[in-house]
């Protein structure tokens, strides 16, 4: 038999350390590396010491996690290979007022072999196919490739989610054939529901209650939801789960009223409210949250059950170690960390900081205590919000004050009835309180949506405020240790201070096909070209804003290279939130006021920085590729030059213009790294010691060319492109200069890593 000296407490607690680091390590383990770990474990296990079983069980715990992410690796690798013959399930429900075509499926078999667990992949659903359902088996010919991210500072990471929702991979259908073309249970109920409404002003947001289907949602209701601090309630989760558990609970003990008081006891309502707990997280297609919550309410049934005593501490650090193993690739979702540290955020809330007794009655102690819950959590939540949403809401206080018990007495309680009542016309009596109840709640929050404040990276200091304002009130420390106190407080106020150690820099955002350079110094920047834009979004309003935002930059002046959709598409968004920025472009632009001129002799000075216009001679009406704007920016020791999509013809006169004068420090590539520049006497005159490019991974042109690449290193120049290492960024000091990419230095991840097939950017 073998000895084990841990306690429960101290398990969960070995399991959550094993599992931490797979959100910070830079690579996973090998297998000799694993193998020393396996012996390790062993032995200290064998120790019969509870410490070293705990050591052990972490190290297990940290060799289980990478095992998970091991797999996934593995499973990139083999399936981006080729095209490759697959058994599938439909898993994405279909609704018939979604105009997308994005459809989750599961892989059973890959090649006749029978795959386990069965693998997620997103594809695209070809219009030439018949319409789809849930729980479909069809046989696909699919080219898969792996997840790729667009990664920069403040925004937001696609490989992460992907990885700790075990989705890496998307693919294209080549070829079908419909195996099985019944429907799912579900689906059939989702369709019925569907059909019920049709008419009803929220009918979006009511089926994202019942189902968890928020893909309806459109962009306005979102950006409400989030702005408003109240997102959490329209997506089934934890809150949900144990309303649908207390409402089957409540059921219960209702019918139980019916029958002898010998057959009334507490286990009837437990076990019926926890089925009922149970059906909706399948009716919310058993996602990832909601499976959490499963877990959670799963645990506290068998401790009520089995009477076992316990705090509310060791509840949530047993839940906690549950979940990592059951799931270690949690660990790296949003909404884990949201899930368990709002608990944790409760828990220390109440302990730390208890509401007097004379509250406890009357309903102004309802309300009080009402306040005081949403603002601990408001509190306590900050340094989290801001850490992954870049911003905090400021009414989220009010919002959820009002919206809460609303969602939670009424809107869910007629969801779940209206559910229950399906087949019956009864059920549209509760679909219409759940409209009216939801139009209700969202009237005022359309008045509070204004209270969003983005915050960047050095806010997160402060957002640590709360919590050491409640430790040093809870205990005191202002009376029994006030020069600590203010010395903590002052380090506080000295983190929120910008200490930057360079003279200036330039990020080349990683924006897709398309460019975005910031020059930036003391805060302020200029930026060259602005993205892509196409007509439901642009590239400005997803990775440029979060980027300056995040950093605390404020522009002063926007510079269009040419008068190409893939550099001007941001321009407005950029104006709307920056009007005073000055627009220089060697072209003429539209609506707007506050322009200057981009043609060759321009000079001026800013933040110490000297820019001269090289290119073109004169402006144009319609500038085109070889009348890109091409600007060199000199600091006395270091020089960039920016040079748009200039091509070999704009390339030839600049080098008879400037011969002697193009020397420059680093260059940003032309036109993407293709083959119609970057001609070998442009390299030679500008003589560069780094070439930067901003390309998109499986962009149709298979930029950079391979012979252009060559060229650089031929010429002893540095390549680095924004395809391979995401954003990029050029640090300028006194006498030296570095760059750093995203994947590799900013944020070097094991789950930021360029996956798939290593080819020539396919």
């Amino acid at each position: 038999m073998v000895f084990i000296a841990l306690s429960t407490d101290r398990a969960a607690a070995a399991v959550t350390a094993g599992v931490l680091p797979l959100i910070f390590l830079h690579q996973l383990p090998g297998p000799t590396i694993i193998g020393s770990l396996l012996a390790l474990s062993a032995f200290l296990w064998l120790s019969r010491n509870r410490y070293c079983q705990f050591l052990a069980l972490a190290v297990i715990s940290f060799l289980w996690g990478t095992w998970h992410g091991n797999g996934i690796l593995m499973q990139i690798e083999t399936l981006t290979q080729g095209d490759q013959q697959v058994v599938a399930t439909i898993n994405s429900s279909y609704l018939s007022w979604d105009d997308a075509q994005k459809v989750v499926i599961s892989i059973q078999k890959i090649n006749e072999k029978r795959v386990f667990p069965p693998i997620a992949v997103n594809v695209k659903w070809p219009a030439r196919l018949d319409q789809y359902c849930a729980g479909q088996r069809w046989v696909f010919r699919l080219r898969m490739r792996a997840v790729h991210s667009v990664l920069n500072e403040g925004g937001f990471d696609s490989q992460r989610w992907a990885m700790a929702n075990r989705r890496p991979l998307q693919g294209r259908i080549i070829e079908a054939e419909l195996l099985d073309a019944e429907c799912s249970l579900r689906q059939k109920i989702i369709s019925s529901v569907e059909q019920q409404l049709v008419g009803y002003d929220q009918r979006r947001i009511m089926l994202a209650l019942a189902f968890g289907e928020r893909s309806q949602l459109n962009k306005e209701e979102w950006s409400l939801l989030r702005y408003t601090g109240t997102a959490h309630l329209m997506a089934i989760s934890g809150l949900h789960i144990a309303l649908a558990a207390l409402f089957g609970g409540v059921l219960a003990r209702l019918i139980q009223f019916l029958f002898p008081v010998s057959w009334i006891g507490p286990l009837l309502p437990l076990l019926i409210g926890w089925l009922i707990a149970m059906i909706y997280v399948w009716l919310a297609g058993a996602n990832s949250p909601a499976i959490r919550a499963a877990i959670a309410l799963t645990l506290w049934l068998l401790l009520r059950l089995f009477g076992v005593l316990c705090s509310s501490w060791q509840v949530w650090g047993w839940v906690l170690g549950l979940i990592l193993v059951s799931d270690p690739l949690a660990v790296l979702s949003d909404s884990f960390w949201l899930s368990c540290l709002a608990v944790f955020s409760l828990i220390c809330w109440f302990h730390l900081a208890p509401i007097s007794s004379r509250f406890m009655t009357g309903w102004y102690g309802l309300v009080i205590r009402w306040f005081h819950l949403q603002f601990g959590m408001m509190l306590l939540l900050m340094p989290l919000q801001i850490g992954l949403f870049h911003g905090i809401s400021l009414f989220s206080i009010p919002a959820n004050l009002w919206a809460v018990p609303i969602v939670s007495l009424l809107t869910v309680p007629c969801v779940l009835l209206a559910l229950a009542l399906a087949l019956l016309p009864a059920a549209d009596i509760f679909w219409f309180l759940a409209d009216i109840s939801l139009t209700v709640v969202l009237f005022p929050l359309n008045q509070l949506k204004a209270g969003w404040l983005h915050t960047g990276m050095t806010s997160v200091a402060i957002a640590y405020c709360g919590w050491l304002a409640l430790f040093i009130w809870r205990f005191q420390w202002w009376r029994s240790h006030p020069l600590g106190v203010v010395v903590l407080c002052i380090n506080m106020v000295l983190l929120t201070q910008r200490r930057d150690e360079y003279y200036w820099r330039v990020d080349m955002l990683d924006i897709g096909h398309g460019l975005a350079v910031v020059i930036e110094r003391e805060g302020k920047a200029i930026i060259y070209d602005t993205g892509n834009h196409w007509p439901t979004g642009n590239m400005a309003s997803i990775f440029i804003l979060p980027f300056l935002k995040w950093r605390g930059i404020t522009v002063e002046q926007i510079i269009l290279s040419h008068d190409h959709q893939d550099h001007t598409g941001g321009l407005s968004v950029l104006l709307d939130a920056f009007p005073w920025a000055t627009v220089r472009a060697p072209f003429s632009v539209k609506n707007v006021a506050n322009t200057l001129p981009c043609k060759q002799g321009e000079r001026w000075r800013w933040q110490g920085l000297d820019f001269e216009v090289l290119w073109p001679k004169e402006q144009v009406f319609n500038a085109q590729n070889n009348d890109s704007c091409v600007i060199r920016i000199n600091d006395g020791k270091h020089s960039v030059l920016l040079t748009g999509d200039l091509e070999s013809q704009g390339e030839r006169q600049l080098v008879n213009d400037f011969r002697g004068k193009l020397a420059s420090t680093v260059l940003q590539v032309p036109h993407h790294g293709s083959n119609t520049s970057s001609t070998a006497p442009f390299l030679r005159a500008v003589s560069p010691e780094l070439g930067f490019a901003s390309v998109a991974r499986y962009n149709q042109w298979r930029l950079p060319a391979k012979k252009v690449i060559n060229r650089y290193q031929k010429n002893g120049i540095i390549w680095r492109d924004t395809s391979i290492s995401g954003q990029l960024s050029v640090y300028f000091y006194g006498d030296t200069w570095f760059v750093k990419g995203y994947r590799e230095q900013l944020m070097p991840r094991w789950y930021h890593q360029r996956f798939g097939v290593r080819g020539h950017n396919e």
